[in-house]
């Protein structure tokens, strides 16, 4: 792992491996929107696509007779061609809970199946582009209405005493508890800040090299969704926080083959991975709020505090990598009205006598 995009294209690979089992069990046509989808999605979404169109291959082979005895690769376009509005919309019906082939009870909330229902207009359009199909019967089915999420975060005095908390948490702890707190002590104060004071995504984190972290300029290189390279600057209290992870903890640790270059490990000497710096947050911020805090939310809370600091959208459009700053927009919106409430006081026509 010599260079930034080494975990990152790493995780594409394995990604690609993934889509193409998946892909083995849909039909031929199923591939090929797929191939022509690559140039336009990353490898993410492409997956996330295919988990998708086959739970509803999945659905048509378990609740059309006709198809109950075809493989999910056999099912045709003739077969697609015979389904109207009302089979997607007992489509949706079923998405609220069923069972996979496992036996495991699967739920989607509405935005979930927001998603599967728009990865299906998106198929069949491509059907209908390419002649394949003459009608896309998706379009006439209601989309789920999603609620506008509040903006959930940390507050400004949670975020010092989550960090305060961070910091003493081992004088609450005795025996092999108090043990893996200190042997992680600096890690998690590193990741917990990092995420705070610079607002980059849970995956950019954990693709951080040693070689990333320019202390010189204080920045960090990060790989952003889409593959671009970008310079993420930091403060003080970051720089600290890296720091004392670096000379304290990290040094002093010998990473297993193929994860030296790694700047987060794991307690098994690897790159740490997503999953874990999630139950960490997680586990850290219950102590300190009742709100469900991910390392999401503390991208959100850096977002907010940037914008109330600053007034600019499109420097926090550009901080937080949004392609587009209307994303920004609509996460901010709220704040943005705040602003616009503060601006009728803001200009006085006539002094008060």
């Amino acid at each position: 792992m010599a260079n930034p995009a080494s975990y990152r294209e790493q995780v594409k690979i394995e990604n690609t491996v993934k889509l193409r089992e998946f892909l083995q069990e849909l039909p031929p046509y199923v591939k090929e929107y797929f191939r022509a989808k690559e140039t336009t999605t990353s490898d993410k979404t492409r997956l996330s696509y295919a988990y998708d169109l086959r739970v509803f291959f999945r659905f048509l082979k378990e609740t059309n007779p006709a198809l109950s005895d075809k493989p999910l690769s056999e099912i045709s376009l003739s077969d697609l061609s015979m389904l109207k509005p009302v089979d997607f919309e007992e489509f949706e019906e079923y998405l609220k809970a069923y069972r996979t082939p496992d036996q495991r009870i699967e739920t989607n909330s509405r935005i979930g199946i927001a998603r599967k229902m728009s990865c299906l207009r998106s198929f069949y359009d491509y059907l209908c582009k390419r002649e394949l199909l003459t009608t896309n019967p998706v379009r006439l089915v209601d989309m789920p209405k999603i609620k506008e999420k509040a903006i959930i975060q940390l507050d400004t005095d949670e975020v010092a005493a989550l960090l305060d908390y961070m910091e003493n948490y081992g004088n609450y702890l005795t025996g092999v508890k108090l043990f893996h707190y200190q042997k992680q002590k600096y890690r998690d104060i590193a990741i917990v800040t990092l995420l705070l004071g610079t607002g980059v995504r849970v995956s950019e984190l954990v693709g951080l090299n040693i070689q990333d972290v320019d202390f010189k300029n204080n920045g960090i290189r990060i790989i952003r969704k889409g593959g671009n390279e970008m310079i993420v600057y930091f403060g003080e209290e970051v720089e600290r926080a890296l720091t004392d992870y670096l000379e304290l903890q990290r040094n002093g640790i010998t990473p297993l083959s193929g994860h030296e270059d790694a700047l987060f490990l794991s307690g098994q000497k690897k790159r740490i991975s997503v999953d874990a710096v999630e139950k960490m947050v997680k586990k850290y911020c219950s102590a300190v709020s009742v709100k469900t805090i991910t390392p999401h939310k503390l991208r959100s809370t850096y977002g907010t505090a940037l914008y109330r600091e600053t007034g600019d959208i499109y420097l926090v459009a550009d901080v937080l990598g949004h392609a587009d700053v209307n994303t920004t927009k609509k996460h901010y919106a709220k704040l943005s009205d705040e602003r616009r409430r503060s601006a009728s006081k803001a200009v006085i026509l006539r002094e008060k006598s």
